[in-house]
């Protein structure tokens, strides 16, 4: 209550101060009349007794003023008055204040724009109950190794034997379906969960329920929130109506938490299903009962007061009884438990990633505070005057730091306002990468609550960095000198300073930057020339799936040829094929072969498995080396197959494969020719063994789960012929969802989104860093001439040459240059060798980036150093002379 109240008088007095004065004043009048009436009742005159009290009192202005100091309010007056005097002062500077905001805010930018891609895939949680008591289930591996998914009997066997987990739940990543609802169906993911997920979860529903312990293979579906909005326009009333998903009728029982999109951090379902009705939406459903197919994904909530260390040894119990009863599949094997949220075997490398960006993104912010700092120390060089007379007037050291501190937290909390507008700016910017995979991903990052709190905090950081040396130097004037407006820190001829060292400092981080940005700049390059091996552009591509609407494996052949005969059809197509995976996607259907009668393959025996449609090779541009491509084939005949040319050199050794029969397990096929050699999953990836089989002769057995890829190749409007594919896909089937529209030019954009993504990141900061180190120097330079402007003119009238002075002023810039380049020099080529498994085509050391850096460097400096020299030369003797 004693704080309350002290806080609620002191806001009183703040608001009305005289009424405060007047209590004060009566206070002080009774104190003064008691103190005469004891004087007087022990026998003083009253002239005595007063004058006794008032000498006691004192000065009655020095006491209202203790009394005024006794609260916390009077340091609340104070700091507001410093407030207001430090805006009315940086108003009068609009020049300084832009260039700090700018420099801090780019400096914030950078660091909030790397902690969103932190905030969004470390750090958040998804829409669930005490997510802090959720875990992640994975299986391991080899004693121990990290991580695999699930078998379904390992989950049910950890949910009937736990007592650390109060329940465990699986999940199906992804299910394709097609949706109706809408004016036409759409492809959708959503995933498969056991009928406990949403009640291991405790998540509140949008609308309506999550699954019921009855309803493991009932045809319910719970739809994501975004789906709801967009797809029915966020009617309530879906809830408990039928929907069409893939042919199937289900019935919409909720409407799952807005933001939420599962457990992973990267994928993006938009509804669930039991996990019990899978095999009515996929064609090639994992056995359920298998003990080795690891298929699924698990979480589970420990009970209260049980730590995960707890529950993870329980695990190892009840694994080391599994594995004694089912040692043919569990042996060696385990179950962990992981933090919810954890990218597995991702994490790693996705922590190195941002650990990199973030240092970049420090440097940035380093180079910032170095140039705010040297502006500051002018600006406090400037006013070493002003400070002396305050001094001489009664103003403490203190308070002159407080008030120069105060003035460094303002300008950067501005900057971190432009920060925050840049990142958010940039964060939208980022989110346009995509990734060239067919599956449903959310890469998109943004400026949440915990990027706010971090540019706030990173600001004050900044402020504090930025002013304090600059506030101690300038609330310590040298009286003497600073009295008569001499700065003692004017040193002429004295070129190694502390502003002289910030603008080093600057430079050579700079240097660092754009030389990584150099590299990559030259690694996307390089990339973009890579050889593919196959055409990269005059390409349309769209996707179908058949058999997300029940069609056969002779149904979807006879469809998909008559799809392809209707394309050949259409103005300006070339040729036409179906694929069912795009090359460059980032993954793709593999096994491994053997070869008989051939020797051990050289390497691995992994071998990428395509299944294409006649006149694949022609329409994507692959050439055929010798034999013949993929023909109509008869789905029943022998298969055939054509293999790229480092599945001759691995399984043949350079001799003819053609005839030859290569082996997928049990099942042969014949090889009848050889194509070039592509790239398969990424571009800096080195070759892989390819084997293309007939589409018509394999969809029965390995049915496609990415659905089949329309290649037209073609010349004309891109926009009319993706119109004209779509109509002739729906005259064939009007139920058909098409998706995955894209040209082979945007897929090779998408196929270059590491090289993209770092190298726009570097160059940002790089082009950033010299931009902030040029301002610095010319803020450095210009300063020097200004402070020097009476020696100059001195020089001048003794008859030294405009080009002599400007000579003098370049020389001593260009020093802290060279400086500069001799540190950082070492240093970029030292940080290049760190950036070797992300450069394509180039080496760390690579000289033209390392000799046309330095060079462009220097014309920044210089040219930053020749304007104030031109402004020093000329300078008018007789006005310099005059000046003091």
């Amino acid at each position: 209550m004693g704080l309350f109240k002290s806080i609620r008088d002191g806001l009183n007095a703040l608001h009305n101060k005289r009424g405060r004065n007047r209590q004060i004043d009566e206070e002080l009048e009774s104190f003064l009349g008691e103190s005469i009436n004891e004087k007087m009742r022990r026998g003083m005159t009253a002239e005595d007794a007063i004058r006794a009290a008032r000498a006691e009192v004192g000065s009655v202005e020095v006491v209202k003023h203790k009394v005024w100091n006794a609260g916390w309010e009077s340091r609340a007056e104070r700091l507001w008055n410093d407030l207001r005097y430090t805006v009315r002062r940086l108003v009068r500077m609009p020049g300084l204040v832009i260039v700090v905001l700018l420099s801090i805010g780019i400096g914030v930018a950078a660091n909030a724009t790397i902690f969103s891609i932190v905030s969004k895939f470390l750090l958040q949680s998804p829409p669930v109950g005490e997510p802090a008591t959720l875990v992640s289930v994975v299986r391991t591996y080899d004693h121990g190794r990290c991580c695999n998914g699930l078998p379904l009997p390992i989950v049910k066997d950890v949910q009937a034997q736990t007592q650390s987990l109060s329940g465990v739940a699986a999940y199906y990543e992804l299910v394709p379906v097609a949706m109706g609802g809408g004016s036409k169906p759409e492809r959708v993911w959503g995933q498969a969960a056991t009928a406990n997920f949403f009640d291991v979860l405790a998540a509140t529903m949008t609308a309506g329920r999550g699954f019921l312990a009855t309803e493991d293979k009932s045809p319910v579906i719970v739809l994501g929130y975004r789906l709801w909005q967009q797809k029915f326009g966020g009617d309530a009333g879906i809830v408990g109506k039928p929907l069409d998903i893939s042919g199937h009728v289900y019935t919409v029982v909720g409407i799952a938490p807005k933001g939420f999109r599962g457990l992973d951090q990267v994928l993006d379902p938009q509804f669930w299903v039991p996990l019990g009705d899978l095999p009515d939406l996929t064609a090639k459903s994992p056995d359920p009962e298998s003990r080795n197919i690891q298929w699924l994904r698990g979480v589970a909530r420990l009970n209260p007061g049980v730590s995960r260390e707890t529950a993870a040894h329980e695990m190892e119990v009840i694994t080391g009884r599994l594995a004694k009863a089912h040692p043919d599949s569990d042996k060696n094997t385990g179950v962990a438990l992981l933090k919810l949220g954890s990218l597995g075997r991702d994490e790693a490398a996705m922590k190195m990633f941002v650990l990199a960006v973030s240092i970049v993104a420090l440097m940035v912010l380093l180079i910032a505070c170095a140039n705010v700092a040297n502006l500051l120390l002018a600006q406090g060089a400037e006013r070493q005057r002003e400070m002396a007379v305050r001094l001489s007037l009664g103003a403490t050291r203190a308070q002159l730091l407080r008030q120069l501190l105060l003035e460094s937290l303002l300008l950067a909390l501005g900057g971190g306002v432009v920060g925050v507008l840049l990142s958010m700016w940039a964060t939208y910017a980022l989110s346009s990468f995509r990734l060239p995979v067919p599956i449903a991903m959310d890469l998109s990052v943004r400026v949440d609550w915990r990027v706010l709190v971090y540019a706030f905090v990173l600001s004050m950081i900044a402020g504090v960095v930025c002013g304090f040396i600059p506030a101690w130097r300038a609330s310590r004037p040298t009286m003497p000198n600073a009295l008569k407006g001499e700065e003692a820190l004017a040193r002429p001829g004295r070129w190694w300073s502390l502003r002289g060292a910030l603008v080093v400092t600057q430079i050579t981080l700079s240097l660092v930057l754009l030389c990584a940005s150099g590299l990559f700049l030259r690694s996307l390059r390089s990339a973009a020339t890579i050889d593919v091996g196959f055409r990269s552009r005059g390409t349309v591509m769209m996707a179908i799936d058949p058999q997300l609407h029940k069609y056969t494996p002779e149904r979807a052949v006879v469809m998909l040829r008559s799809v392809r005969e209707k394309m050949v059809g259409l103005p300006g197509v070339m040729s036409a094929t179906v694929t069912d995976g795009v090359p460059l996607s980032m993954g793709h259907r593999s096994d491994g072969f053997d070869v008989p009668g051939m020797p051990k393959p050289l390497g691995e025996n992994i071998v990428e498995l395509y299944m294409i449609a006649p006149d694949y090779f022609e329409t994507i541009g692959i050439p055929l080396l010798s034999g013949r491509g993929i023909g109509d084939e008869n789905p029943d005949a022998p298969k055939v197959a054509v293999v790229n040319e480092e599945f001759v050199r691995r399984f043949f050794q350079g001799q003819n494969p053609i005839g030859h029969t290569a082996n997928d397990g049990d099942v042969p096929f014949t090889i009848v020719g050889v194509a070039k050699n592509t790239k398969s999953r990424t571009i800096g990836e080195d070759q892989r063994p390819v084997l293309y089989r007939s589409i018509n002769q394999s969809i029965a057995k390995d049915p496609s789960q990415d659905g089949y890829t329309v290649m037209v190749r073609y010349e004309g409007d891109t926009s009319a012929l993706t119109r004209a594919m779509e109509h002739e896909i729906h005259a064939v089937d009007p139920a058909l969802a098409i998706f995955n529209t894209t040209t082979m030019e945007e897929h090779m954009r998408d196929a270059l989104f590491l090289p993209r993504l770092v190298g726009t990141l570097f160059t940002v900061f790089g082009l950033a860093g010299v931009l902030l180190a040029a301002v610095g120097l010319y803020g450095v330079m210009s300063y020097t001439v200004s402070r020097r402007t009476k020696e100059i003119g001195v020089r001048m009238a003794l008859g030294a040459r405009a080009a002599q002075v400007q000579s003098m002023i370049v020389r001593g810039g260009m020093r802290l240059a060279l400086v500069s380049l001799a540190i950082g020099l070492p240093l970029a080529l030292a940080a290049a060798r760190l950036t070797t498994s992300l450069l394509y085509g180039v080496q760390p050391w690579d000289i033209a980036t390392f000799t046309l850096v330095p060079v462009l460097l220097i014309a920044v400096a210089l040219v930053a150093c020749w304007i104030p020299s031109r402004r020093a030369s000329h300078v008018d003797p007789m006005a310099a002379l005059r000046m003091e």
